[in-house]
């Protein structure tokens, strides 16, 4: 299988490592050229994706770069991939890729599918990537049947090399929804929570709780704006009711009635049992 990587980065890195070792042609492209050259040299890739005429090599695309840019890239290109070929987005919002990628596939007569590793780390760029990032983690697929069973197969044949656990398939609003509550909300909160002017003298006073607080505050703030801008409707949502919610803890401070900031923490418990 030839398979043509959109973007160089930790996932797309990840993603030619792991295709690669498992024995397909790996035609990468990257606009940051010294990447792509390092990639290449690195042997991470067979070869570059800079010749239009070369897309239509490809069996498999995968396209990870952010959303506007993937947008962009399957405008100016579609006409070149071949109507065997699959292509699947890697970005972390759904509703603007998939609008663009379902029309193109349908003009141009591909099998788009957009999609949403669940995985990674706070370290970007291709020299963090890893062939087992995926292994076991889970991935969210939005196809553009709901009933294509067929379909479904071609999906998980093509991303066996990848490694995923579980393959979960949506629709790009529910998609949308949902990573509003388990990704962007938490890296607002961790971003927010170490600009306290204790975050600079934590050292010898912090353990687990801080870490696991402050890890995705380490972040690309360019790639995070784009997401977060993107789904502002939820995400707003989300933060409203995170603020409706905090407001009771802090109230109940204010107001030093510990049996209702107990009644609040024991509702918590409960919940976070109930999600596990």
């Amino acid at each position: 299988m030839t398979v043509g990587i959109i973007g160089l980065g930790l996932i797309g890195g990840s993603m030619a490592r792991a295709y690669h070792n498992a024995g397909h042609t790996v035609l990468g492209l990257d606009t940051h050229k010294v990447t792509q050259g390092w990639a290449e040299l690195s042997g991470i890739i067979n070869g570059n994706l800079e010749n239009t005429g070369d897309i239509g090599k490809c069996d498999l695309i995968l396209i990870a770069i952010c959303p506007e840019a993937t947008v962009e890239w399957l405008k100016n290109n579609s006409e070149y991939i071949s109507r065997d070929a699959l292509v699947i987005d890697l970005c972390g919002n759904k509703r603007i890729v998939c609008e663009t990628g379902f029309a193109m596939a349908d003009k141009y007569g591909y099998t788009f599918a957009g999609g949403h590793p669940m995985a990674g780390t706070h370290l970007a760029g291709i020299k963090n990537s890893r062939e087992d990032l995926f292994v076991g983690q889970p991935m969210v697929i939005v196809p553009p049947k709901h009933d294509d069973i067929a379909l479904y197969d071609r999906i998980k044949q093509a991303l066996s090399p990848a490694g995923f656990g579980k393959i979960t398939y949506t629709t790009a609003e529910k998609h949308d929804e949902m990573i509003a509550f388990t990704s962007q909300l938490a890296h607002v909160v961790s971003n927010a929570y170490i600009k306290s002017p204790r975050a600079t003298a934590h050292s010898g006073m912090s353990a687990g709780s801080y870490k696991d607080m402050t890890r995705v505050a380490l972040l690309n703030e360019n790639m995070w704006a784009e997401l977060f801008m993107e789904n502002s409707d939820n995400l707003t949502n989300e933060i409203d009711l995170l603020i409706g919610e905090l407001t009771k803890y802090r109230n109940a401070l204010v107001n030093g009635d510990r049996e209702k900031m107990t009644e609040l923490l024991r509702e918590g418990r409960i919940a976070k049992e109930l999600a596990d």
